[in-house]
């Protein structure tokens, strides 16, 4: 796992919550985590907290380490066309990524577990490495074995929740069908500002 620690905490941090947990406490306590989070006065925040801040936003949503990041951005700057579109193209192939937005896990974190314990297949073919990058046509499914865990979870995946991804609910398989646009993606984060950080 790469987030270690409360994952409550980043939540309240941010404001945002990716896990129904999250959710259900900032409703209660949408304040910042710390003895003075109810009573932190409002700053103008300075350019670099803001690229800082995205930054940590875009690895909190897809738990990723600070070097795979800075790999990812690394790759974007090598390939062709925008950087900031690249960049969240390599990071929304990821295959825990894409078996999130399948609606075949919870939260990233779940997504993460099931890849590497086995459960994800990639073209009928056992895949434990949740960086692992697919490709457009690739299908992804759950193994069959793991059907009754899942169905345990009361998981209810829907059809098509994203453009670039066609979903067979019933049978646990996604297919990716193109590059996700940075549009379709359903992250909080602005792109540019991550470039703009590393770019220093």
């Amino acid at each position: 796992m790469s987030t270690i620690g409360p994952k409550v905490k980043l939540a309240r941090r941010f404001g945002i919550g990716w896990t129904p947990k999250s959710i259900r406490i900032l409703e209660k306590r949408p304040t910042p985590p710390g003895q003075h989070g109810e009573n932190q006065r409002p700053t103008r925040d300075s350019v670099f907290k803001q690229q800082l801040l995205q930054k940590q936003l875009l690895r909190c949503q897809y738990n990723i380490r600070e070097k795979q990041l800075r790999n990812y951005y690394r790759k974007a700057l090598k390939s062709r066309g925008n950087y900031d579109e690249r960049l969240i193209q390599f990071l929304e192939t990821r295959l825990d990524a894409l078996v999130l937005r399948a609606g075949f896990a919870p939260t990233i974190y779940a997504a993460r577990q099931y890849v590497s314990h086995g459960h994800v297949l990639v073209n009928g073919l056992r895949v434990n490495i949740p960086s692992y990058s697919v490709k457009p046509g690739d299908r992804i499914s759950m193994a069959p074995k793991s059907w009754n865990f899942l169905k345990t979870l009361n998981l209810s995946p829907v059809s098509n929740p994203v453009a670039y991804l066609q979903v067979q609910p019933e049978d646990f398989q996604a297919q990716l069908l193109s590059l996700p646009q940075v549009a379709e993606v359903p992250i909080i984060c602005e792109p540019k500002q991550v470039i703009e950080f590393y770019s220093r």
